[in-house]
């Protein structure tokens, strides 16, 4: 069974939006962080959003504004609101979740390295 789904990748024009989807177990939801990481051919992968159980969140720089993560626990859904694409946001999205072994809060979901992945979903930008 993959822990982890993510929906809602495809193809837009700069300026436009997508909304991702992250579906999952109950067990994959009961972590403490969840978060949306990205990475483009060449590229390292790139943590773009982390949230917290109780909806704290934080951003990459490169994202703050255009970019919402937000969760449905009682659909055990993940999600990813973007907009305002550009083509350096051109990537593989992933989704992911566990739980930080001693610190807590959206810091902590940022710095941790994550053990339950989906299998991504692809967002291409053109001009």
């Amino acid at each position: 069974q993959v822990p982890l789904t993510e929906s809602g990748g495809g193809s837009v024009q700069t300026g436009g939006s997508l909304r991702l989807a992250c579906d999952g177990s109950a067990n994959s939801f009961s972590r403490y962080c969840m978060a949306w990481f990205r990475q483009a051919p060449g590229k390292e992968r790139e943590g773009v959003a982390h949230i917290t159980d109780g909806g704290l969140t934080i951003y990459a720089d490169s994202v703050k504004g255009r970019f919402t993560i937000s969760k449905d626990s009682a659909k055990n859904t993940l999600y990813l609101e973007m907009t305002s694409l550009k083509p350096e946001d051109s990537a593989m999205y992933y989704c992911a979740a566990d739980t930080p072994v001693r610190q807590y809060g959206p810091v902590a979901c940022r710095s941790m390295s994550y053990r339950v992945w989906g299998q991504g979903t692809q967002v291409t930008v053109s001009t």
